[in-house]
């Protein structure tokens, strides 16, 4: 009981009415925020919809903006068509209602549905991308092949890589013969012979070849299940006019599998296939200098399996084990002391590793 001359306070019902957040006449676009729309992140609004109250404030609003006209449509497509109110001109077409604007919107999104690859572009002669050729950088050749066929199919041309030559050539350039200009006459491995060129003339890849390490730290990795298609020695003078000998193994790298899947819808066209030959594709030279002669067998034919480099017996210089077997190597399998066969060089002056564009790598006879 409530003491006397004191009005007994009224207790809050449950359920009551809740009081709306949002008003009619109060609302306006810049206070309808991210999180009120359906598409909004979860994290902020747990229910994924929108609130009631902004839903009756913002269809208040388009009445009052729109006229009788809006009156007669629903809050729901109210909202969703409340983008394309927003953007229209000022009153340009005040008698064109909601209903067919829906009407055309559901059109326009059934022809990008219909059309997904867009046929707003233009497609351009490949004239026009040939000229564009000629401004390219040689480290930019890929990148400009892969905007479209027409590009990829400029680069196939012999056109292409004559004009890249002539570009980059210098009088004063010392090459070997096949890579001299009046040697560049011939189609037959074009390609190859220009980017060999380009490592003797172009000052960014010479560069690159001064700054990279004779042996990479991938070259184990690298010479994994190769295939050894020529083995030679040789006879050289040393630093110190002491006879060195130079062991010289030339290994067909293993090509990735998916290579043969991805590539085989992008082939030369068949007028530019002697340009694209190169009997030395994928291919690099294993150099090591000894300081004298140690026998190796006959190791042409069998795949390297295992490439090591450590210290050799003197403490001084350095040791290589190479082994070989007769088959590839499984995965996860390494192989045995007792399978193949072993090569030991030792003491070991240098170890170099050489692909098939380097200058000093030697050119195949069928170039």
């Amino acid at each position: 009981m409530a003491p006397r001359g004191r009005p007994a306070a009224a207790m809050p019902k449950r359920g009551g009415r809740k009081r709306l957040k949002f008003r009619a006449d109060d609302v306006c676009s810049e206070r309808v925020t991210v999180a009120d729309y359906a598409n909004s992140d979860p994290a902020v609004v747990k229910s994924g919809r929108v609130k009631k109250a902004v839903a009756n404030a913002l269809q208040q609003e388009v009445k009052s903006l729109c006229g009788l006209e809006a009156s007669c449509v629903p809050a729901e497509e109210v909202l969703a068509l409340a983008g394309d109110s927003c953007d229209s001109s000022d009153g340009l077409e005040p008698r064109e209602s909601l209903s067919t604007r829906a009407a055309s919107r559901k059109k326009k999104s059934k022809r990008h549905k219909e059309s997904p690859d867009g046929g707003g572009g233009e497609e351009y002669p490949i004239d026009v991308w040939l000229l564009l050729a000629s401004y390219i950088r040689p480290e930019d050749i890929v990148r400009f092949s892969l905007i479209c066929k027409k590009a990829w199919t400029v680069t196939c041309t012999a056109a292409f890589w004559t004009r890249l030559y002539r570009r980059h050539y210098s009088l004063d350039a010392c090459l070997p013969l096949r890579l001299r200009p009046e040697a560049m006459a011939k189609l037959r491995c074009l390609r190859a012979c220009v980017i060999r060129s380009l490592y003797h003339m172009y000052e960014p890849f010479a560069s690159r070849l001064a700054s990279s390490p004779a042996l990479p730290d991938t070259t184990p990795s690298t010479l994994n299940n190769s295939r050894c298609l020529l083995f030679w020695c040789k006879k050289i003078q040393g630093n110190r006019q002491e006879a060195m000998w130079e062991f010289n193994f030339k290994f067909k790298k293993q090509s990735p599998r998916f290579k043969s899947k991805c590539c085989k819808g992008l082939q030369p066209p068949r007028q530019y296939e002697e340009v694209h030959t190169n009997p030395d594709q994928d291919c690099c030279l294993l150099q090591i200098t000894t300081f004298n002669f140690i026998f190796v067998p006959i190791v042409m034919g069998m795949t390297f399996t295992l490439f090591s480099l450590g210290v050799s017996s003197d403490l001084r210089h350095r040791r290589v084990r190479l082994h070989f077997q007769d088959a590839p190597e499984r995965r996860g399998r390494r192989p045995g002391p007792e399978q193949g066969l072993q090569v030991v060089l030792d003491p070991v002056h240098s170890v170099r590793l050489l692909d098939w564009w380097h200058p000093q790598y030697p050119f195949s006879p069928k170039a």
